[in-house]
């Protein structure tokens, strides 16, 4: 049966009808995957003299902080792991028996590349260990032990994959955490260290994350065979409709109605919410830049990239998949009496206000000086008079349909790369860097953000022609996009 299940898997892959394009991501997604694994075992070799150099103690510094690592790992595997509902619906109509379902289904998982990488850390660092004189036998009952903690979290996503309030509370409590210890306040990793450390010390500590892990594993299990039907708990949930009139929007004419139907997804759809949630995040990108806690970040022009993330983040969390979050619809729409006009300025201008928003809300940044500020104002108005127009201009190359039932691919459909948009993308970042880069070197650096500002102004002001040239593009590729959006798979 295993056999069976596996050659559906290969056989579902090559008779894709984007097969090409799953191949050629499946390539770069292996470069990838040596890229992260080549990472890692440098981490996990390099951390242990890492931390001696900087005069810590790096067995009891890591076990420290093996809280947060495995919270993060949390954290990604929520937003980014593939959960496994939609692999069990197209067998359910087959004699197959459900165990055989769920238990392959749920193995899937298990070799999912969240849990493979792990790997790459925690036996370099075991192997370190036992090099450095510590005891071989309790190195890998340690390695061992944190090992089963990772696949312990493959579970827990899987369980509170729908459950976002569970999700929100623990990562809200961790946070806390972190910032009670970051203003000496209360340590929980004082507590953690012991905990973590036991399992070196008392090698039969293995049994509490074996256990932990039988346990999850039989609850997910079980969850998922007692929810093995397409009516029951497989089915879309349905939920009462509401209306919300959003009359504040109307002083914006005819776009209005896109905007407020687009602000609805956002409050209705997990998908799009997520999407926003990102948006959010990429507020705190620049603390990585602006705080100087990364030499190599510590520069400019570093900071001129970091200002196009903060105040972009709705642009390209959002943004980047304009029209595909209308692909369900988008053929009954293209038969109605709407304009291409009409409908790209409602994104626009859905994207410049959230571009606003964010700059707003980014504001704290003055606390690390006027220029960090400075440099997200003048990438914000580049967004706004440049970006603003890229974004759209390679929507009508992403002839992707977002699955709006699905709330994984938060960053988009691996269909969505192309050369094309590819292309396009480029200038969004490596355009205000040179620019600034000329007004560094050629005057001073105040005129290099002088440039970035006036590069934005510039897109303002040839808006319209820049929209006539865009529009005749959606209207070239009309027929192509509608086709691309019948596609299933």
């Amino acid at each position: 049966m295993i056999k069976q299940f596996l050659l559906l898997e290969w056989r579902a892959f090559i008779r894709s009808a984007s097969f090409s394009t799953n191949l050629a991501l499946k390539i770069l997604m292996a470069f990838g995957a040596l890229y992260f694994m080549v990472m890692f075992i440098g981490l996990g070799i390099g951390s242990y003299f890492i931390l001696e150099e900087a005069g810590l103690k790096p067995f009891p510094t890591v076990n420290k902080f093996i809280i947060y690592y495995l919270v993060f790992d949390l954290l990604f595997r929520f937003f980014l792991q593939k959960m496994p509902t939609l692999a069990i619906r197209p067998f359910l109509n087959q004699n197959i028996k459900k165990n055989n379902i769920v238990h392959f289904t749920l193995s899937k998982t298990i070799l999912s590349f969240f849990n493979f990488i792990h790997w790459f850390f925690f036996i370099p660092f075991t192997l370190v260990l036992i090099k450095e004189g510590f005891n071989p036998l309790s190195s890998i009952f340690w390695g061992l032990s944190m090992l089963l903690f990772v696949y312990a979290n493959n579970f827990i996503a899987i369980l509170i994959d729908k459950k976002d309030s569970i999700f929100y509370t623990v990562i809200g409590i961790f946070a806390a955490l972190g910032l009670l210890q970051y203003y000496n306040v209360f340590d929980i990793t004082n507590y953690t260290n012991s905990f973590f450390e036991g399992f070196y010390n008392l090698n039969y500590f293995i049994l509490i994350p074996l256990s932990v892990l039988i346990a999850l594993y039989y609850f997910t299990f079980q969850f998922f065979k007692s929810n093995l039907y397409l009516d029951a708990g497989l089915a879309i949930k349905q939920t009462d409709a509401t209306t919300e009139n959003y009359t504040w929007l109307d002083k914006l004419g005819s776009v209005s109605t896109f905007i407020k139907n687009d602000i609805r997804l956002i409050r209705r759809n997990k998908r799009a919410k997520t999407s926003v949630l990102m948006s959010f995040i990429f507020l705190f990108y620049g603390l990585l830049f602006f705080t100087g806690g990364i030499e190599a970040y510590d520069n400019p022009f570093m900071k001129v990239f970091a200002g196009i993330f903060i105040s972009g983040g709705f642009l390209f969390t959002f943004g980047q998949f304009v029209p595909s979050w209308d692909s369900s619809y988008y053929p009954l729409m293209m038969t109605q009496n709407i304009t291409y006009k009409d409908y790209l300025n409602s994104k626009w201008w859905l994207i410049i206000i959230a571009t606003i928003v964010s700059t707003l809300l980014s504001s704290f940044y003055l606390y690390f000086g006027w220029e960090a500020y400075l440099a997200i104002i003048a990438c914000a108005i580049f967004n706004m008079g440049i970006n603003s127009h890229l974004i759209l201009l390679g929507g009508a190359f992403i002839k992707t349909p977002i699955d709006l039932t699905s709330a994984k691919g938060a960053f988009g459909d691996k269909k969505a790369f192309n050369a094309k948009t590819f292309l396009i993308s480029l200038p969004k970042m490596l355009l205000p860097i040179a620019l600034y880069s000329l007004g560094h070197f050629l005057l001073s650096p105040i005129y290099g953000y002088v440039f970035i500002v006036l590069a934005g102004i510039i897109g303002f002001a040839f808006k319209n022609k820049v929209f006539q040239m865009i529009e005749s593009i959606y209207k070239k590729e009309k027929y192509a996009t509608l086709h691309a959006y019948k596609q299933k798979g």
